[in-house]
């Protein structure tokens, strides 16, 4: 295994000279991850993904084993939505939607022809004044005629900052919450939700998945504070408390998740590379496990019986190990080459290790 080859050992005395991520470092974030009674907070993620992965049934038809829905991607990220849609589809979704820009559109059909791309979301540049009204009614009706159809969303990936796609966007997660889908936020719509926390507060079905800078915003909006290392499964417990309802994913050198009832850590070890992508498909993997964890309904496996029940904590954390399984071994093969592409590659594998499809 990479964990004890000389390469790996090699990678973190280097780490550890540098003064960063290093054993030390990683040491302390695990000791600090220990629950408020003293018990371990790290969650056993194969029972979790086996209990949720469900079986390959040939009595099932297209779209059962999951129909996911990415909003965004704009003229200038295109890679983001495609990583998130087509992660979803190598994990097992069925189908996977893109809704973009019309400039994106064409760039991101032609990544893949497993995806169904829908050129409806607008941005200022293309849209006068007098007409914003009527667009951002025709791009809401277009996205709104399929939202009962899908089984979550993930929403911000690739979707730029503009201000009238960002208020378009806003009354789709209106419109979700309405029909009571889940979501998954990431990237710009983090963005858009800091600032408009109102969009998800009290939406069990909502999660975020912030990295460390979108996660100081969060804490310093919402709690008016500083991030806390030292007690940082209590602040994020305190933050989604906070904001209400919700399911918050920190993304980390260990992932913690909170819904403001638990707190749950992956840790599994990664890779060292960060490359661009990898939250991409994170969010995409997420949206497909909270869906196949809905499915599944309450788990009756006794070897469970201390895990979450919270459908969207779940899926968090099989997207979590699962995910850094697959970056383990793209770098295991790739090293310093390693892609988001590569990581997407080994998704499957990452899943066949812990629960066989046949």
């Amino acid at each position: 295994m990479l964990a004890s080859s000389a390469v790996f050992r090699r990678q973190q005395f280097l780490l550890r000279s540098l003064g960063g991520f290093g054993d030390c470092t990683y040491q302390n974030r695990r000791l600090q991850i220990k629950a408020m009674s003293g018990t371990s907070i790290e969650a056993d993620a194969d029972l979790i993904l086996r209990a949720i992965t469900p079986c390959l049934d040939p009595n099932r038809y297209k779209g059962q084993a999951g129909k996911i829905a990415v909003i965004g991607g704009c003229r200038e990220y295109t890679g983001a939505p495609y990583f998130a849609a087509i992660s979803a589809l190598k994990i097992g979704a069925d189908l996977s939607h893109v809704f973009c820009t019309k400039d994106a559109a064409p760039v991101i059909k032609s990544y893949s022809p497993e995806l169904i791309v829908h050129p409806v979301l607008e941005e200022s540049y293309s849209v006068r004044d007098e007409e914003k009204k009527f667009i951002a009614e025709r791009v809401l009706a277009e996205v709104d005629k399929w939202l009962e159809r899908f089984d979550c969303l993930v929403i911000g990936p690739g979707l730029g900052r503009d201000p009238f796609l960002l208020d378009c966007v806003s009354e789709i997660i209106k419109h979700a919450r309405q029909t009571n889908i889940p979501m998954v936020i990431d990237g710009d719509g983090l963005f858009l939700i800091t600032g408009n926390l109102h969009l998800v507060s009290n939406y069990p079905l909502a999660v975020l998945t912030p990295n460390v800078n979108e996660y100081k915003r969060l804490v310093r909006n919402v709690l008016l504070a500083e991030v806390d290392e030292q007690d940082a499964p209590n602040q994020l417990l305190t933050l989604a408390k906070r904001i209400g309802g919700l399911t918050i994913l920190r993304k980390g050198r260990a992932d913690l998740i909170s819904d403001g009832e638990t707190v749950k850590s992956v840790s599994i070890y990664g890779s060292p590379r960060r490359c661009g992508g990898q939250g991409d498909i994170l969010s995409g993997s997420v949206a497909v496990f909270i869906s196949w964890a809905q499915r599944q309904g309450s788990i009756t496996d006794d070897n469970l019986s201390s895990s979450p029940k919270n459908p969207t904590v779940l899926g968090c954390i099989a997207g979590s190990a699962l995910l850094r399984r697959a970056a383990s071994l793209a770098f295991e093969n790739k090293k310093r080459s390693t892609l988001t592409t590569d990581i997407i590659e080994f998704l499957w594998r990452s899943l066949e290790d812990i629960s066989p499809a046949q």
